[in-house]
């Protein structure tokens, strides 16, 4: 007569042992290990693998403003500008035009995002102490539009500087070299040179 009352406390003890049970197989659970593991690495992996890309956009077009640069600077140096109609002010725009703009157009709009001055002086100390900032396309209109073009003669000390303003990658994680808040950053170059005596090589 006393097994069906006893019945029903056998089953509750059961039942409370249930819980424990389960935590327990929870805790020596590995199934959501490798979850775990992907939620820890995977940003990490992201924001090195984002930061190395950005890093690797600014050197690519630094590289590309340094060979523009360049490649502007022995065009005024060996007198293939001047000789080519480039001698003033005047000619200013035309030489950006057909000279600079090209080396650098598969890098954006030339017009609102690059910027040339080439600056002839006196004496190297002159050079030395000329301070002045570069002009670039997010500076005042005014300061653009007399951006100098001097690009000497024989023997002339000149000075090329480019300025580029590019896009980040702006990563949302990782490395964020922008600065501006619409995410750009200006890249600017440089190049010192003497104009060669390029007038004697002129016949007649």
């Amino acid at each position: 007569m006393n097994r069906p009352a006893s019945f029903p406390l056998l089953c509750r003890s059961g039942e409370t042992k249930r819980p424990a049970l389960r935590l327990g197989r929870f805790l020596r659970g590995r199934q959501g290990t490798a979850a775990i593991e992907f939620a820890i690495v995977v940003p990490v992996f992201l924001a090195l693998m984002m930061s190395t890309f950005e890093v690797g956009w600014y050197y690519f077009v630094n590289a590309a403003l340094d060979g523009a640069t360049v490649s502007v600077a022995r065009y005024i140096r060996t007198g293939q500008a001047q000789n080519g109609g480039y001698q003033s002010q005047a000619d200013r725009d035309a030489f950006f035009a057909n000279e600079v703009c090209p080396k650098l157009s598969f890098l954006g709009d030339c017009n609102s995002r690059l910027t040339a001055e080439v600056m002839t002086f006196s004496s190297f100390s002159d050079l030395a102490a000329d301070t002045t900032p570069m002009t670039c396309r997010d500076d005042n209109p005014t300061q653009i539009a007399n951006l100098p073009f001097q690009p000497g003669s024989d023997d002339s000390i000149v000075r090329v500087r480019l300025c580029f303003i590019y896009n980040t990658l702006n990563p949302l994680i990782g490395l964020n070299l922008s600065r501006t808040s619409d995410g750009k950053r200006k890249v600017i170059s440089s190049y010192i040179l003497r104009v060669e005596p390029y007038s004697k090589n002129i016949s007649g």
